[in-house]
């Protein structure tokens, strides 16, 4: 079986350095909130070109703390709406409701999977206060136009980068572009863990050190509480790990690229739809998404045929049934994206012969 994902042989290429991270953290005591914390975050906010990065538990919190902070910091209040992508995977929706902010879906570009800018500036009203864009799949949304919109409306941009670590458009990297980016760094991402892990990237000082104490009890000194915090905390040994991984990411962002070249110019089966990579920019295919109005009969043949695939995602936001009181509107891009999308075998180990084996057996599928 060719598996989607292979984590176990993407980490064994860096085990002795894993292994080192760990030794040293072990070794040293220390395991919350120390020289490794800072180091990562320091490398990581370098590597997305920002002035800060704070670490914290998981890419759901990374979203959740940020609208929290802003509304410890007076940006926000209970009630006000914030637009995100209706084909989105839900942390991005839950990260609203959890701050008792109110979503507005809209509508993505069929071909990119990204929120549609004008789309965005038809759903703002007057109660419209941040912009929540996911770089879905590894490619940046079209920034350029939603931070003019965001200018001229005076919005907050919230970037979703979870699935974009690295990916660019305009020379400026994912996390760079709004008022602040939420990352996970969940094993299977392109910057991925050995555990839960998430990040925050701004260059608001106030925001970054808001931030710092909501993920510590809402506490900078040890008992002193300045507001009422979590307990959302990037642990050293993860740290550590990230640092010897960061390292690593742009070798292994290069090799998803050729996969995804390979798939581009190979696969020619019209019953399949390929990806697009729009405004020349910097895709880093954290996962490559053909469509197929047979989809389900695809990944069968392909289960068939030992080459695994998954989907992302199987049922849109709206009509899951922790908000039943969507279930009866209609978004009909993102209800046909999530019938057809179909994810292919990509990452940093995939061979060559598995690459070929995958593209025959694309271009030899047939429904009748």
């Amino acid at each position: 079986m060719i598996p989607f994902l292979d984590l176990k042989a993407i980490n064994a290429q860096y085990r002795d350095e894993l292994i080192g991270a760990c030794a040293r953290v072990i070794d040293s005591g220390w395991y919350i909130g120390g020289s490794e914390l800072e180091q990562f975050e320091q490398h990581f906010a370098n590597y997305c070109g920002t002035k800060y990065a704070i670490g914290v538990a998981n890419g759901l919190d990374a979203l959740i703390l940020t609208l929290r902070a802003w509304k410890e910091l007076g940006k926000l209040k209970d009630g006000d709406e914030v637009i995100v992508p209706s084909n989105t995977y839900i942390a991005s929706i839950l990260a609203i409701s959890a701050n008792n902010l109110t979503p507005v879906l809209v509508e993505p570009c069929v071909d990119s999977f990204n929120i549609h800018p004008k789309k965005v500036e038809a759903a703002i009203t007057i109660k419209t206060k941040v912009i929540l864009p996911v770089h879905l799949y590894g490619q940046l949304a079209d920034m350029p136009a939603i931070m003019d919109i965001a200018k001229r409306r005076e919005l907050l941009v919230l970037e979703d980068s979870a699935q974009a670590h690295g990916a660019s458009l305009d020379d400026k990297r994912a996390g760079s572009w709004g008022d602040a980016s939420g990352f996970s760094f969940y094993p299977g991402k392109n910057l991925g863990a050995l555990g839960d892990a998430g990040a925050i990237t701004t260059n608001d000082e106030e925001l970054a050190n808001t931030l710092r104490a909501l993920r510590n009890y809402g506490s900078h000194e040890k008992y002193k509480n300045l507001f009422q915090g979590v307990n959302s905390r990037l642990d050293e040994i993860q740290a550590a790990i990230l640092n010897v991984k960061l390292n690593h990411l742009n070798a292994e962002i290069a090799h998803r690229c050729k996969v995804a070249n390979a798939y581009l110019e190979g696969i020619n089966n019209k019953a399949v739809i390929l990806p697009t990579n729009e405004h020349d920019s910097a895709h880093v295919w954290h996962v490559f998404v053909i469509r197929c109005e047979h989809r389900d009969e695809l990944q069968q043949y392909l289960a068939d045929n030992r080459i695994q695939t998954l989907i992302h995602y199987p049922i849109p936001p709206h009509k899951q049934q922790a908000y039943k009181e969507w279930n009866e509107l209609s978004y009909p891009i993102a209800e046909k994206i999530h019938t057809e999308v179909l994810s292919l075998p990509i990452g940093p180990t995939i061979t060559d012969e598995e690459i070929v084996t995958i593209i025959k057996a694309i271009n030899n599928f047939s429904y009748n």
